[in-house]
């Protein structure tokens, strides 16, 4: 077991250290805006009847979409950053699924452009513009609550046994690379079906499903190391707040946009009660 873990460890230490590299940085960003030019062009080019009619028939004639390209894949980097802060700590983790979830919510707002003729036109902008500003106005709510959310974090392990804070560590790591690779699983099969033409799962609604079992599975492990009853009632109110999420990106306008911002409400009530236990469980000062 001692021999798997070190490999898990090595493993995953190989590829978060890739995924952290700036080189990596640049080369997704230089993706991010190739993507972005390329899918204008095509949609052009398409538009003009310079493509073949298979590929014309898979792209849209509107050039907003290309702005939903790009968001959708800054979307998919954001999701392996996702991956990689939960060997880190659960509550980070979480973090980390609200930053998404805000992203995905401006995403929601250009999305609302397809609807649009080109050049814009005033007249057909009025329910599209209420949706644009709910998901925008969710988005930076969340934005400003995640602030007062990462202060109130005050990180502590979860063991004061070093050897087994290791192997909960070498646990948490070994779902990151599971789910890494069903990220990518999920990502390649909805390729394929894209280019067939047939109808694609929603990724993100689909990926934060499987985020849902994560979390809780992460609570049993931790159960291994601590019972403590402040720890598994934050961890187990966090993987409620997962649920939250994934409820608010399948939710009816209006409604996901409360779900978010729930969530993350209920997210801080659970890390301030949490700190007050810890501070009810602290030694007493000698002063």
């Amino acid at each position: 077991m001692i021999a798997v873990f070190r490999r898990v460890v090595t493993l995953y230490d190989s590829l978060e250290h890739l995924w952290e590299n700036k080189r990596t940085e640049r080369f997704a960003a230089n993706l991010l805006i190739l993507a972005f030019l390329s899918s204008i062009a095509l949609i052009e080019l398409a538009r003009q009847g310079l493509l073949p009619k298979e590929a014309a028939a898979l792209l849209p004639k509107n050039h907003f979409y290309a702005i939903n390209t790009a968001l959708s894949m800054l979307l998919g980097l954001e999701v392996f950053g996702l991956v990689f802060s939960i060997a880190k700590s659960v509550s980070v983790s979480l973090g980390k699924q609200f930053e998404i979830l805000s992203l995905i919510l401006l995403r929601h707002s250009f999305k609302e452009l397809i609807y649009f003729s080109e050049p814009l036109v005033w007249k057909e902008a009025l329910h599209p513009v209420l949706s644009m500003l709910t998901n925008a106005g969710g988005g930076l709510l969340i934005f400003l609550l995640l602030g007062l959310y990462y202060k109130l974090q005050h990180h502590r392990a979860i063991t004061r046994d070093s050897g087994a804070a290791t192997d909960f560590i070498a646990l948490k790591k070994m779902v990151s690379l599971l789910l890494l690779v069903l990220f990518l699983v999920i990502g390649v099969a909805d390729g394929f079906k894209y280019l067939n033409g047939t109808p694609t799962n929603d990724f993100f609604s689909l990926f934060y499903t499987i985020l849902v079992f994560s979390d809780v599975l992460l609570v049993l492990i931790s159960l291994r190391y601590s019972s403590s009853y402040p720890i598994v009632f934050r961890n187990s109110g966090f993987a409620v707040a997962t649920v939250l999420i994934r409820l608010a990106l399948t939710a009816p306008a209006y409604f996901s946009v409360l779900l978010g911002i729930g969530a993350i409400i209920f997210a801080i009530g659970i890390t301030f009660a949490y700190n007050r236990f810890e501070r009810l469980d602290a030694p007493p000062s000698p002063h």
